[in-house]
Formats: structure tokens, sequence, C-alpha cells
């Protein structure tokens, strides 16, 4: 008879290929939480993160907006005494929780992750124009429009693309990719 994994088993698996330490390996040092640049916007360091997966607070971890708020800088990889891969924990948990649409409605970072792997799988290429509606509308209408000006000076300047670049051989990246993430329909 064959278990149901654990919510940490789950996140072990999807870092599986990072091929990093498991999460089961942090000796709660702090050091990711003290040299995370964006950790004072937190509502979980990333130290009491990797506490609550091992300790599989499956619903508490994915309430909080510990993940999203990641600058994947990677300083907290790069100094784990552990040699855990934080970020790439952050990105598991991000690829959770849209996977399983389990995140806040009010949180921008799932909207704009997954707007950001749609506009990848189109093209094979990141289209900031096409991106940006996705979370720019949350700004309030003086910062939308200060966006707006920018990226039109930037495309007239030729540092934005008028239309999307597209990869060579773009049916093989999209097979490529629908075998290691889920697409919609859409895609």
């Amino acid at each position: 008879m064959t278990s149901k994994p654990t919510f940490r088993d789950e996140i072990a698996n999807l870092l599986y290929a990072s091929q990093g330490s498991p999460t089961n390996a942090c000796i709660q040092c702090g050091t990711c939480s003290g040299t995370c640049p964006v950790a004072n916007y937190m509502d979980q360091t990333p130290r009491r993160l990797i506490g609550m997966i091992n300790a599989n607070l499956k619903e508490d971890v994915l309430d909080c907006n510990t993940y999203w708020f990641c600058a994947s800088c990677y300083h907290c990889t790069v100094r784990c005494p552990a040699d855990i891969d934080i970020a790439g924990v952050m990105y598991a948990i991000k690829r959770y929780s849209i996977w399983n649409k389990t995140y806040r409605e009010d949180l921008v970072g799932p909207r704009f992750s997954e707007a950001f792997m749609k506009t990848v799988i189109r093209s094979g290429r990141s289209y900031e124009p096409l991106l940006a509606p996705t979370y720019m509308f949350h700004f309030g209408p003086k910062e939308f429009f200060n966006e707006a000006v920018n990226a039109s000076k930037m495309m007239l300047k030729g540092r934005i693309p008028v239309l999307p670049p597209r990869i060579k051989r773009l049916d093989n990246f999209k097979n490529m990719v629908k075998k290691i993430i889920p697409l919609g329909e859409n895609s």
C-alpha cells in the first residue's frame, strides 16, 4: 500500500532537478533570512518558510506571500551552509501554488507568473508590451501612466521591439515545455 506524499515530499520532488540539498537538511541558522534583501516585505522569513515546509504546514505555507516576494537574487542559496537551493524552493512553491490554484487572489505575482509563461510559450521569448498590462493596472492611474510613457519612449528608441521576437523551431520549444509544465488549452 502506497501512502500519499507529504507536502515536504511534494516540494522536494519539485526541487529534484536543482540538485540542492532537501529542505530537511536546514539547520535553521537564519543566514537566508539575514541576507534576503526583501525579507522585510515578507510575512514569513525564508528560514521560517523552510521550517513550515518541514513541519508539513501546507496551508500556512501557501497562505503566505514570502515566495511571491522573492527577488530571485540567490543570496540565500549561495550563502546557505546546508547547500539548500532556497531560491529553487521559492520557485517550487510558486509552481505548486499556480498548478493547484492555491494562491491568494489579491497577489500580483501569480497573474504575472502565468502571463509571463504564456508570453514565453507564444513566441519563445518574453515580450514586455504584452506582459506589462497584466500587473500595471494594480499600481494606480499615476503609476500606470508613468509606465506607459516610459514604455513608449523605450519603444521609439528601439529598446522594446514593436512586434514580439520569435525563436526558430517554436513548435519544438512548445513540445519540450509541455513535457515539464502543465499548459492550459489556450497555450
